[in-house]
């Protein structure tokens, strides 16, 4: 599955429809910007709206992923179903990845601040200790940024 070609196929299956990016994406609920950002390759659609997008171009799932039409006597080894449950799976795959990240970024600016407390006592070592103390503080923002930006469903 290549996002650039899937966009490009959405692209091209929204203008057969003569329908504008806006008018799709008020038939599906979403945003211009996120049309836009499927057919730029930018980002694929939530396996939540694939099956309501495919209705509104006229074409399968596989047709979808594939990023062209299926020739008439083509078989398929899967089916919509099995594609919709591997593409959530997927996506659920990469949110906790993503959520393990922003844990991580937390642990790691605890211990880095944990290891800012060990120097001091000279100038020198005075800078060093708050300059680690402020990577901390910003690796912990980061990571609650991200962890909070994936809980919340993006």
């Amino acid at each position: 599955m290549n996002q650039s070609v899937t966009g490009k196929f959405i692209s091209i299956k929204r203008r057969e429809k003569n329908l504008t990016q806006e008018q799709l994406a008020e038939k599906l609920g979403v945003s211009n910007k996120t049309i836009s950002k499927w057919e730029t390759g930018k980002c694929m659609p939530d396996y939540g709206i694939v099956k309501s997008l495919c209705e509104e171009l006229d074409i399968t799932v596989a047709e979808l992923m594939d990023g062209e039409e299926a020739e008439e006597k083509s078989v398929r080894a899967y089916d919509d179903e099995q594609i919709m449950d591997l593409l959530r799976r997927t996506q659920e795959l990469e949110k906790q990845k993503n959520i393990l990240y922003g844990i991580l970024l937390i642990v790691m600016g605890i211990a880095i601040q944990a290891l800012s407390h060990t120097f001091g006592g000279s100038d020198a070592k005075d800078f060093f200790s708050g300059l680690l103390l402020g990577v901390s503080i910003g690796e912990m923002l980061v990571g609650i940024y991200v962890l909070g930006k994936n809980i919340a469903g993006r």
